[in-house]
């Protein structure tokens, strides 16, 4: 089996790689913070720096927050470049600019070494369970390689297209994931506003036409009240950004994605942005000035 290593340990880099090394797979790990007790006791090797990774690794997986940090693991002081040789992988699992990654695997391949962008779809709940969906940019060749890996991080593992690929197809969930987030938001809020019970109305409306898991999960967050992350609206909001001027730059107008972009700054404006993404309803409730489950007057 392939040694792998794993750069960025956050909510979603953390059960990845310890689903990689529940598997067997030889693992070595860095972030910023230090590698989490629980994963050098599961027997994840604590690395120094990106570079140390790469010399360790010849699969090597990164999952940052955004564009600027990828860069930075790559190609900054003890960046994994410094370290690569032919035949090694780079897999990026962040959710960044499709445009940079592919100046990114252009400069990775200069160095010998081939390149994936693979974005995940799913959240903490699909990172921890292994049923993430990855959407891969690549070589066919490459993503082969790498495949039974990905298998053991995600249930839905698809090759989109050329590098680049899997950052368009991220962008285009988050837009989708946004529009329904705001859609269920309004009928739930609607209901509420109505005097009828909100939950009751989402779990009827689970079993028609406009189930989804949007509805399923973060409906229930909304009558719940629950707006831990998750998926910070912080995040979203980077990928919208992305949507948004990938669009321009295409001449395409997304005027809904542009309407949630708005609210998710709204929410932002409030102290929102650690919010789960779920949490955009209130900047709706703050228009209706009624909340979800309140009671009418």
């Amino acid at each position: 089996m392939q040694t792998a290593g794993f750069i960025g340990l956050g909510i979603m880099g953390k059960p990845m790689a310890a689903n990689l090394r529940k598997n067997g797979v030889e693992l070595s790990a860095f972030t910023r913070s230090g590698v989490p007790d629980e994963l050098t006791q599961a027997g994840v090797t604590s690395c120094a720096s990106p570079a140390d990774v790469a010399a360790k690794a010849d699969v090597i997986f990164i999952m940052v927050p955004d564009t600027p940090d990828v860069e930075r693991v790559l190609f900054g002081e003890n960046g994994v470049a410094s370290k690569l040789r032919a035949g090694q992988i780079v897999v990026d699992m962040s959710s960044i600019s499709p445009i940079a990654t592919r100046e990114f695997a252009a400069r990775v391949r200069e160095k010998g070494a081939d390149y994936l962008d693979a974005p995940v779809s799913g959240g903490e709940v699909g990172a921890k369970a292994a049923s993430l969906t990855i959407m891969v940019g690549g070589a066919q060749g490459t993503f082969d390689k790498v495949k039974p890996l990905f298998d053991m991080m995600g249930k839905n593992v698809s090759l989109i297209g050329e590098v680049g690929a899997g950052q368009i197809c991220k962008v285009a969930n988050q837009v989708i994931v946004a529009a329904t987030i705001e859609a269920v938001g309004e009928a739930l809020l609607l209901a509420s506003k109505a005097g009828v019970d909100a939950e009751k109305v989402r779990k009827a409306l689970m079993g028609g036409f406009a189930s989804s898991r949007i509805l399923e999960v973060h409906g229930e967050r909304m009558t719940k009240r629950t707006f831990d992350p998750g998926f910070r609206i912080e995040l979203h909001q980077k990928d919208l950004n992305l949507a948004l001027s990938t669009a321009q730059s295409l001449g395409v107008s997304l005027p809904n994605t542009a309407t949630c972009q708005a609210l998710f700054n709204a929410c932002a404006a409030h102290g929102g942005k650690g919010w789960d993404h779920s949490g955009m309803v209130r900047a709706l409730e703050y228009l209706a000035d009624h909340e979800i489950g309140q009671q009418q007057k």
